[in-house]
């Protein structure tokens, strides 16, 4: 008889955000299968639990998941986790399910922790309908794709984000969205938890060193409302000149770049901040 597939979320900071049936099943199976063995081997050492271990990541799936396949096939029952949240949500999962689906073997979801549920419902955004779209990719074309998306999506939409490219996200953001509030979900259900709304423009005010996990909840389109093609153009020129001043520009580039923003001539802007150290 062919083994199960189980599906099980982990904790995404807090140790204790376990379920006790995650807990029974990952004491159960015969083998778990991990994002990362050395990571996960902390939470089971936490929860008291010995299981044999097999590394199941981005850049084995292929391989592994031949093997885990052929252990399915003979009886054994798996576990697989990733090394915080729920398995398949940007996170290794999705091929080996769809291989158990293709062998007809059982597939078993154990719910628990996810990043962008729990940013979502404590962000004050609409929960009604909303749009996840994980990672924007490194890709340019691909990049500009899913954030056309985001400018003209009617429903709340939601990030992840890496700690060393949300500067550079949120200055994409800041171009696009015009004045729609981002809350910034940091390090959730960890010791610097911590929750900061503005514009895309008000956070790269705010942030200067990010560390931690990032979740972007982003307030829906209204289409009602009048954004400019650039939301550059939304700025007041104070903030325009802070926002590429941030960028590490010098007050003579600064003021060309504004100028060419608004299509007027260069010496209207450096008048206006003739007097600005």
């Amino acid at each position: 008889m062919a083994g199960t597939l189980y599906l099980v979320a982990t904790p995404i900071g807090n140790l204790d955000d376990i379920t006790l049936r995650a807990i029974n099943i990952l004491k159960e199976v015969d083998i778990i299968a991990a994002e990362d063995t050395r990571h996960s081997l902390k939470l089971l050492n936490h929860l008291e639990i010995s299981k044999p271990l097999i590394s199941y990541h981005r850049h084995n799936e292929e391989v592994k998941s031949e093997l885990l396949m052929d252990k399915l096939i003979d009886g054994k029952n798996i576990a697989l986790i990733t090394d915080a949240g729920t398995p398949g949500i940007s996170d290794p999962g999705e091929e080996i399910v769809k291989l158990a689906i293709q062998n007809n073997i059982k597939v078993v979801p154990i719910p628990g922790a996810c990043a962008f549920v729990n940013a979502l419902i404590a962000s004050g955004m609409d929960t009604t309908e909303f749009t996840f779209l994980g990672f924007l990719p490194l890709n340019k074309k691909n990049r500009k794709e899913k954030l056309d998306k985001i400018k003209d999506c009617a429903n709340t939409c939601i990030l992840y984000e890496a700690p060393h490219k949300l500067l550079s996200t949120l200055k994409d953001l800041s171009e696009i969205l015009g004045n729609r509030k981002i809350v910034l979900a940091k390090e959730l259900t960890k010791i610097y938890e911590d929750f900061i709304t503005g514009t895309a423009f008000e956070l790269l005010e705010k942030i200067e060193n990010p560390k931690g996990e990032f979740v972007l909840v982003i307030e829906k389109s209204d289409n009602s409302q009048d954004y400019a093609p650039n939301s550059l153009n939304t700025f007041s020129l104070e903030e325009h000149y802070l926002f590429y001043q941030k960028q590490g520009l010098e007050k003579n580039e600064i003021i060309k770049k504004i100028a060419k923003d608004k299509n007027v001539k260069k010496n209207e802007i450096y008048q206006y901040f003739i007097h600005k150290t």
